[in-house]
């Protein structure tokens, strides 16, 4: 995986160039690719109609739009405060997916991501490669039965990217996936950092806490309890002790 940057006429992408040779603005655009799906929010979860999955016929990718959310989304969607290609979002993100794939993190292979200026504020899509096979935490508790282990395992699996020091800033049930094999994979990393130790480890946690509960009093079909979380956080804390 090799980063790239080039120029565009209103702004710049960085591009992974073992997937393209010389991307433009054309790989962001709905009519470049053969098929398009959009990928649609269950449950009031976020995702407001701006992630796509798009194909070449040969190869799937993940495009996503950078829209802000909350009562600042209502009147500034897409929007954001110029201060600097590098602190642009896309190319944050793309430069931390960067990071975690190369550790061998399961994150989603960052592809491209481009930003457009307009005097001080920009716009701003990621394009990753779409992880074959898996499904949402939510979808998951709704489908199969769950093993024994698979609670703790995922409790493990959250405790070896808190000791990497990765922050993810909207842990919750719909960012959590897990795929065929129930390992657990992490997507959307919209102002991820890498962190020293501190207490937004635990403020993570109660983050995807609070979305299992919420999700599951909408749908009882959702299978999560206090017994299952208890699960988690042994697989977690077991997870620190056996270091």
């Amino acid at each position: 995986m090799t980063e790239l940057t080039q120029n565009t006429p209103k702004g710049a992408v960085i591009f992974d160039s073992e997937l393209f040779e010389r991307p433009s603005d054309a790989i962001f655009q709905v009519q470049h690719w053969a098929s398009v799906t959009p990928v649609i929010g269950a449950l009031r979860a976020a995702g407001r109609g701006n992630t796509l999955i798009v194909s070449d016929g040969e190869h799937e990718f993940v495009l996503r739009k950078f829209v802000r959310g909350g009562l600042i989304g209502k009147l500034i969607s897409d929007t954001y405060f110029w201060n600097g290609e590098d602190k642009t979002r896309c190319f944050a993100e793309w430069r931390l997916l960067h990071k975690l794939s190369t550790l061998g993190f399961n994150v989603p292979q960052p592809a491209a991501a481009r930003y457009r200026r307009t005097a001080m504020f920009y716009t701003a899509e990621l394009l990753t490669v779409r992880v074959p096979g898996i499904q949402s935490l939510v979808d998951r508790l709704k489908s199969a039965p769950l093993s024994s282990d698979f609670w703790p395992q995922l409790g493990a699996a959250l405790y070896a990217f808190h000791e990497a020091g990765v922050f993810h800033a909207d842990l919750n049930a719909y960012n959590v996936q897990v795929d065929e094999a129930d390992r657990l994979w992490l997507l959307d990393f919209d102002r991820g950092k890498i962190l020293e130790n501190g207490p937004w480890k635990q403020k993570t946690l109660g983050r995807l806490h609070r979305s299992l509960r919420k999700v599951s009093s909408l749908a009882p079909e959702v299978r999560f309890s206090d017994k299952a979380w208890e699960a988690l956080l042994d697989g977690y804390f077991n997870a620190s002790r056996s270091e």
